[in-house]
């Protein structure tokens, strides 16, 4: 039976560089796949695109194609990557451009757009406000879809080695080149349903590998500092063996397995996704051998016919100032400090929409102490949500003005200020929205 090899080579914007390149070079794969795109990143490309039409891709793109494509390409290992984020287009052209570079002449690139639906959000209610997106007015940035593997398909299908997309579903990546190679029928539920499964627990890389599982004492992984990115071992079912490439650090385990497996999990029997309702309720882990982990038991049912759609708006200024208290009474200190800065900032109440006073440490994540005695230390953050950006840059220079006119011993002030970019969501009907593919080769220059 046909075995497809397929390895994450990210799990988000910012993930490590190297363990890609390990992959790459060493695994042997089939595909090596990027899943770089989140709900915000994908507001923050469209608002880079709109300030340059030539950007609008993942900040690293360029630096990741340059560290796997050689190796890649020697070892026939073809890539798909949703690091086109708000520009898919000018993140292909940008990879062509690096091939060339490189020498990699005849690499076939493919763009897949498809998902910006921007043009057509308008009268689509978002849950979280209960108004028609158009009711956002000039505070509207983005509107995507969670489109699911037509367009990757065909650029497979076309040939391409690179495919690069924007707002895919992130198991959709993986899911596209399994129908690719095995080709399955777009209604063969059970075998999508284990396809969709593959890619969700692969599509965060090192959470499956030790990476955020670890818990030093209660679950310790070996040799974290050198944990490699997952690869899976798929078969023409469906089934997989989850692993990791031998002499790389963390672990691949019945547990790390079933974590990756339930993460932004709402209902294990019904994971909604562009091309199949995926049901995990009957998976089994079986550890097979060290670092070897058998997948079975996922099934699917037809999808809804409605896909996600991801609206960025514009909602708003962040201010946020931040300083540090030490020594005895620190913490007093501190809510003193928090004390001040809020007196001082009444001035502009009607501007300031939510605002939080907290002591890192004390109450930043927990609202009281453990009860564990004073910590030595404190940092002071104060932060707020600022209808203009003139409130916003108030909140860090009250902060500074802790130096001399707050409590004792301040020091190491920060202070900084963002738009904010908020996120809501809709559905929209799957056959409004339809996915393209363009594919081009990288060819000597001519002179």
């Amino acid at each position: 039976m046909k075995v497809l090899r397929m390895g994450a080579g990210a799990g988000f914007q910012g993930d490590r560089i190297a363990p890609a390149v390990d992959l790459a070079e060493r695994g042997k794969l089939d595909y090596l796949i990027f899943e770089c795109l989140g709900e915000r990143t994908i507001a923050n490309a469209q608002q880079a695109r709109s300030a340059d039409p030539s950007n609008g891709y993942d900040p690293l793109l360029e630096r990741r194609m340059r560290a796997v494509l050689p190796a890649c390409a020697r070892n026939g290992t073809r890539i798909v990557t949703n690091m086109g984020a708000a520009n898919p287009a000018a993140a292909a052209e940008r990879t062509l451009a690096v091939a060339r570079e490189l020498g990699l002449f005849g690499l076939k690139v493919a763009a897949v757009t498809g998902d910006d639906v921007l043009d057509r959000i308008g009268g689509f209610v978002l849950d979280e406000t209960g108004s028609p997106a158009a009711a956002l007015g000039d505070r509207l940035v983005s509107a995507n879809a969670y489109i699911g593997i037509d367009g990757l398909v065909a650029a497979l299908d076309a040939g391409a080695d690179v495919v690069i997309c924007g707002r895919a579903s992130d198991p959709s990546l993986f899911l596209a080149p399994l129908v690719h190679e095995f080709g399955w029928a777009r209604d063969d539920w059970t075998r999508l349903g284990r396809g969709i499964l593959v890619g969700h627990l692969l599509e965060c890389a090192a959470q499956i590998t030790g990476g955020y599982f670890a818990d030093p004492g209660k679950k310790d992984v070996p040799d974290l500092a050198n944990v490699g990115h997952p690869l899976a071992e798929v078969n023409s079912d469906g089934d997989a063996v989850i692993t990791k490439l031998e002499g790389t650090g963390g672990l691949v385990s019945r547990a790390t397995c079933i974590e990756q497996m339930l993460y932004e999990i709402h209902d294990p029997a019904r994971y909604l996704q562009p091309d199949v309702v995926a049901d995990f309720s009957n998976v089994q882990f079986e550890e097979v051998g060290q670092d070897r982990v058998a997948v079975t038991g996922a099934a699917g049912t037809p999808a809804t016919g409605l896909l996600k759609v991801s609206v960025g708006y514009r909602d708003g200024w962040f201010g946020e100032g931040q300083i540090s208290y030490a020594g005895a009474n620190c913490v007093e200190r501190g809510n003193l400090a928090i004390t001040l800065v809020r007196e001082r900032l009444a001035r502009f109440s009607g501007s300031i929409l939510d605002e939080r006073g907290e002591l890192v440490g004390v109450n930043s994540v927990w609202p009281s102490t453990t009860g564990r005695g004073d910590p030595a230390e404190v940092r002071m953050r104060y932060a707020a949500r600022c209808l203009d950006l003139h409130t916003a840059q108030a909140i860090g220079e009250e902060v500074e003005g802790l130096y001399l006119a707050g409590p004792a011993g301040g020091g190491g002030v920060t202070r900084s200020t963002r738009e904010v970019l908020a996120i809501a969501s809709t559905l929209m009907p799957a056959d409004s929205v339809a996915a393209t593919c363009a594919m081009k080769e990288v060819q000597h220059e001519t002179v």
